[in-house]
């Protein structure tokens, strides 16, 4: 009877770890096909010979023979860097102002800031053309400081600076929040003076947020594609040099590397910034004391002039797209009219291509919400299968590292060969699905992650002692509690699909067409006023979905989180 009695819960428990075993693999075979497959499909393609030549590297020095195309990389190189030297210490004031002052509406302030967030990249593009373009409505003003025009450079480094300041914000606010008041009431109580706190606490305390923001926004800059493609004019970069390489010249192989090339200052910049992370320390100890700003009436006027000039040059910056996609004929006839969406969604039949982002987005929500949560809880909350493990952390944090346009690119390497399997999902709604999952999928897992961690293994252990399932406890234990991280994380696939560019701009069909990508065209036929209305139409989209989430997250907060309200 003894026998009996022990082997009974030793099966059950080995069924339910061979099920968190199969479900972990099949994590790990969705990384290898969304992530690595195609990664290795571009260093192949790059090391093919070259026609004449014998020895695959070739294909590199013939690049670097190249005048061309070494000034691009040197272009992307010295802008994204003039970028990050701009928008750092803008950023760092704004944070500083939100986070150290009392100055009033800051919720509102830092709302504004956020819209860059709802739009894709070629809204600030298109509306810097309408601002200073040839016909632009202060053209005067952007010729009088001393700029020829506002294609090139000075309009791609204009425009990325507004697409990139809230995720730098975002950065520096979470540093500039993590700060020990003690030292600073120590400071005042030995007379220390503002600029000398400021030099010898504040800044030392959010070195480690400073780099982290710059080196974003330094791969974000230099991995864009949408504002060069847009603004650029005969100004080249890396990335819109692998757009004109493999659709203007059909020319994959030199494509294949260049996309390489434009794949290391993002691997550097991701392994400069883990090396960061994990020489950070803690900043707040359990006995720390939250920093609450004090009243100071010039400083606060000061922060909030600086913050409302900041917001006011972002909603002019976006009003305009939204004025120029109303006006009837730019700029002889600005009455408001509907012209601009009617030859966009019915003269060109680009509605469709608005549901298809739509679809897209909710799919790519639905997926990568489902894949990165019960990915990050078998990591954290199961055992076994040990070598898994370091696989799935080390594929979870690379596509931080790959740009969009490079993982589109190594799409159609591994997709489109006649060998591969899964060559039936070439150019179809499950392919732009998969491949921006992967695209965004890093930053999913680790806020994730972080979730999971703060749930006390205990539960688990319990669990596990009662024979109670893993799924049960994940189905009536985690899931509940993760539920307002669960929505924040499926908003922001969603929010990313809608806007994104560089990532699908290999992949689609003239089934599959998406919003984002008929910008592009359109602005390619010089219908800019449909390209700000089709860009006006996915930030109405963007926005609504936010609303539509929030609504969701207070519901879900009464439901599930009451646990968190403290007993009376």
């Amino acid at each position: 009877m003894s026998t009996v009695t022990h082997s009974a819960p030793r099966l059950r428990t080995h069924w339910t770890d061979r099920l968190a075993h199969i479900v972990l693999i099949g994590v790990v075979l969705l990384l290898l096909i969304g992530l690595l497959g195609p990664l290795l499909s571009i260093l192949a393609q790059s090391l093919q010979p070259v026609e004449g030549k014998d020895q695959g590297s070739s294909a590199f020095a013939s690049y670097l023979a190249s005048p061309a195309l070494r000034q691009s990389l040197w272009n992307s190189v010295w802008v994204s860097a003039l970028v990050t030297f701009i928008v750092l210490p803008l950023a760092f004031t704004f944070a500083y102002a939100l986070t150290r002052s009392c100055m009033p509406f800051k919720g509102l302030l830092r709302t504004i800031t956020l819209l860059p967030l709802l739009a894709p990249s070629l809204l600030s593009a298109i509306s810097l053309i309408y601002w200073f373009g040839n016909q632009g409505a202060a053209k005067e003003l952007w010729l009088a400081l001393g700029f020829s025009g506002i294609y090139g450079a000075p309009g791609i480094v204009l425009a990325e600076c507004f697409a990139v300041f809230p995720h730098a914000l975002m950065i520096l606010v979470t540093a500039l929040t993590l700060a020990d008041a003690r030292l600073y009431e120590a400071a005042d109580a030995l007379g220390t003076r503002r600029w000398r706190k400021f030099f010898t606490i504040t800044l030392p305390g959010a070195k480690y947020g400073l780099i982290s923001a710059a080196l974003v926004t330094f791969t974000l800059v230099i991995t864009d594609f949408g504002i060069p493609k847009v603004v650029g004019g005969n100004f080249n970069v890396m990335a819109t040099d692998v757009f004109k390489l493999v659709i203007g010249q059909q020319d994959f192989q030199r494509g294949a590397v260049v996309a390489l090339l434009l794949l290391a200052p993002a691997v550097l910049t991701f392994a400069i910034d883990y090396h960061v992370q994990r020489r950070q320390t803690a900043m707040l100890t359990a006995r720390a004391v939250a920093l609450l700003p004090r009243p100071a009436r010039g400083f606060d006027t000061a922060m909030t002039a600086y913050c409302v000039l900041v917001c006011a040059l972002m909603l002019a910056m976006f009003g305009m797209a939204v004025f120029a996609s109303f006006a009837t004929f730019w700029p002889y006839n600005l009455t408001p009219s509907l012209n601009h969406y009617v030859s966009g969604l019915v003269d060109a039949e680009l509605g469709d291509a608005v549901v298809n982002s739509v679809k897209m987005a909710a799919g790519t929500a639905t997926l990568g919400t489902a894949v990165v949560f019960v990915g990050a809880y078998l990591l954290e909350k199961t055992r076994g299968l040990d070598w898994a493990r370091p696989l799935i952390r080390l594929m979870a944090m690379l596509p931080m590292a790959v740009p969009g346009l490079v993982l589109g690119l190594g799409y159609i390497f591994f997709f489109n060969a006649p060998s591969n399997p899964l060559n039936f999902l070439y150019q179809s709604g499950a392919l732009l699905v998969l491949c921006t999952t992967v695209h965004f999928y890093t930053t999913g897992h680790l806020t994730m992650v972080t979730a999971l961690k703060a749930i006390d293994p205990e539960f688990e252990a319990v669990s596990a002692s009662l024979k109670v399932p893993f799924y049960k406890t994940f189905w009536r234990v985690t899931l509940p509690i993760c539920l307002p991280t669960l929505l924040e994380v499926s908003r922001y696939f969603f929010i990313n699909a809608m806007t994104t560019i560089s990532a699908v701009v290999f992949l689609y069909s003239p089934d599959t067409k998406l919003a984002s990508v008929a910008i592009l065209n359109l602005d390619e036929a010089g219908e800019m006023g449909a390209a700000a209305a089709m860009a006006v139409l996915i930030v109405v989209v963007s926005t609504t979905v936010t609303l539509l989430y929030l609504l969701l997250g207070r519901w879900a907060g009464r439901r599930t989180q009451a646990w968190r309200n403290p007993v009376r």
